[in-house]
């Protein structure tokens, strides 16, 4: 045993469980935990523009590789409520990152000290733990609480406050004795699996729906290879995205209103038994649930019991982990096929791959200014398989699901259900703070990109390079588009005559993300014109790698283009915008199916 501030202990517990990286904006509370944390020197610290930043790079460091557990440390007050949109946004995905608080102390609680607020019930609703720690013994058991918590079935957010005199005070702790707890997740039974297959040998045209909980349980290979042995289509949903290869020939597309293949849908609508895995059927993939379900029969397996039959009763729900529970399949799937007793859906295969070849979508334009879908196409060609795609919400999102390909797990980084603007940015540097090797391209509408513009300067400071492809219309291009529908386009326009940019073609555009990043400390590429592209991504790529600080790579888009989305999924409106002028942005279409 060893005689050492609460703080002390605080650090010696991260280091045990796993720490190596953190997030985050010192101040007067929270100054003892990063004296602490100095006084170690074994935990990179990563500063910080603003707090909901920092939460954000903890979730881009979590969903970066399987196992991260992305640290998010703030001072007191504003600190604690700007985390709570990170915070929001992992608990939604099912993220684990601890949020530390700075708090004042006990005896000041609740007699209007300066910045001290009711964290701990402010963060309640939207973390799986959060607590104000008003023992000083207790730090380091908060933290093992907190790790088993978020480790532990469906994984999740903590928030762990700390008031500053119970932070200095000093414990008997001995770091020997402690031992990170293992974590709970249920399995799936024999019984279950052979339920569950003898159910799916009764359907001609089944599918999988690989959600994430699968990218989660980093259970990827176990899918692809019940697949293969079953012979049964996947359909990923947009968390469940490089699950499975987007050329793989079980690959039927994505489903859903927005960020969905018209193949995807087609095939949803023509199956007749659905096998969801790790998945919570949000709005976004069903529509409407009488549509969705319509002629099916359904499994749902999730790790949260509480999810099943959250949004619909399936025929038959089982409790499991992802990875547990496609192992027992798999195990019973080979027996089965091997004995003959597995049915053969190879021509109902067939079928969703010839849907997958035929009902594409157009993005060959030579417009200028550019279409986005011609961005998307030159994506494609410019970077590789290994690529990794961070982005959150809007046209530029919806169009990046299209249009993009992916295919591999934790590719595609995704804030999936709360979608808030300005996640990109900070989540692609937690992302590169987890991985110093891959290749990274971060995607963002302009409005996105201008909501936490400030980190780029954190990627500068602290040299996490990456690629920040900024398609730019001057537009909240996904409210305009859904505006269309009360006709009205209100309050929805960025454009502005820039009396700095004089004699800039693009000056009507407004902001100048080139000088931006500039000012920044980071590199810039600015698109125009089809016949730039190609030497653009390459540019690109070259300053990343010389200076070691993100670039930007701007395209200027039309004013208005309409991407492909519906109310249902048997009801996506198809069809090219003929808009070309960024002055008066008409919305006329002409629809092409």
């Amino acid at each position: 045993m060893a005689r050492m501030r609460a703080v002390d202990a605080a650090v010696l517990v991260l280091e045990r469980e796993g720490i190596t990286n953190a997030f985050g904006v010192p101040g007067a509370a929270i100054n003892p935990l990063y004296s602490a944390l100095k006084a170690r020197g074994t935990i990179r610290h990563v500063l910080a523009r603003h707090v909901e930043g920092a939460s954000h790079m903890a979730e881009g460091y979590t969903r970066a590789k399987a196992g991260n557990i992305g640290l998010c440390i703030g001072t007191s007050g504003p600190a604690g409520t700007d985390m709570i949109t990170g915070l929001y946004s992992a608990s939604a995905d099912s993220i684990p990152i601890l949020c530390i608080t700075g708090q004042a102390p006990r005896a000041r609680l609740n007699k209007e000290d300066f910045q001290a607020v009711d964290i701990a019930s402010i963060a309640a609703p939207v973390a799986k733990w959060a607590v104000t720690v008003m023992e000083p013994y207790l730090v380091p058991m908060a933290l093992q609480k907190a790790f088993l918590l978020m480790r532990s079935s469906r994984p999740g957010p903590v928030l762990i406050d700390l008031p500053l005199d119970v932070q200095l005070a000093e414990i008997e702790f001995d770091i020997d004795a402690y031992e990170p707890l293992a974590p709970f997740k249920p399995a799936m039974t024999r019984a279950q699996a052979e339920k569950a297959l003898s159910m799916l040998n009764q359907a001609e045209k089944p599918l999988i729906v690989a959600g994430g909980g699968i990218i989660n349980a980093d259970a990827s290979d176990l899918l692809i290879e019940f697949a293969e042995v079953t012979g049964v289509p996947v359909i990923p949903t947009l968390m469940g995205w490089g699950s499975i290869p987007d050329d793989h020939r079980l690959m039927a597309g994505m489903c859903g209103l927005q960020t969905s293949h018209r193949y995807g849908n087609a095939t949803m609508l023509e199956a007749d038994f659905v096998f969801g895995i790790g998945n919570r059927w949000a709005n976004r993939h069903t529509g409407s649930v009488d549509v969705y379900t319509k002629g099916k029969k359904f499994i749902h397996v999730d790790i949260e019991p509480t999810q099943i039959g959250r949004v619909f009763a399936p025929d038959l729900g089982i409790v499991s982990d992802a990875a547990a529970a496609l192992k027992i399949l798999l195990d019973v799937a080979t027996e089965w096929r091997t004995a003959g007793k597995l049915r053969d859906w190879s021509g109902w295969a067939k079928e969703c791959q010839q849907r997958k070849k035929t009902m594409k979508r157009k993005t060959h334009f030579e417009q200028v200014p550019l279409k986005p879908q011609r961005v998307y196409e030159e994506m494609n060609k410019a970077f590789g398989r290994d690529t990794t795609y961070v982005t959150t919400i809007g046209l530029s999102q919806i169009a990046g699901a299209q249009f993009l390909h992916v295919y591999k797990p934790r590719n595609w980084i995704n804030c999936g259900q709360a979608g808030p603007l300005g996640w990109t940015l900070p989540a692609a540097l937690g992302v590169r703070a987890a991985d110093p090797d891959r290749d990274i391209v971060a995607l963002s509408g302009d409005y996105d990109f201008q909501f936490m513009i400030e980190e780029l300067a954190v990627g500068a400071q602290h040299k996490l390079p990456y690629i920040h492809v900024v398609v730019n219309n001057a537009y909240l291009g996904l409210i305009r588009q859904a505006q269309r529908g009360f006709s009205m386009d209100y309050e929805v326009s960025l454009a502005f005559e820039n009396v700095n940019r004089a004699g800039d073609p693009d000056a009507g555009y407004g902001v100048d993300h080139v000088a931006v990043a500039e000012a920044m400390g980071c590199k810039a590429v600015r698109v125009r014109k089809p016949e730039e592209f190609a030497g653009a991504f390459k540019e690109a790529q070259r300053l990343m790698k010389e200076h070691q600080v993100p670039v930007v790579l701007e395209f200027i888009l039309e004013r208005v283009t309409n991407i492909s989305m519906g109310t249902e999924i048997d009801k996506i409106t198809e069809f090219e915008d003929l808009a070309e002028s960024h002055k008066d942005a008409p919305t006329a279409i002409v629809m092409l199916d």
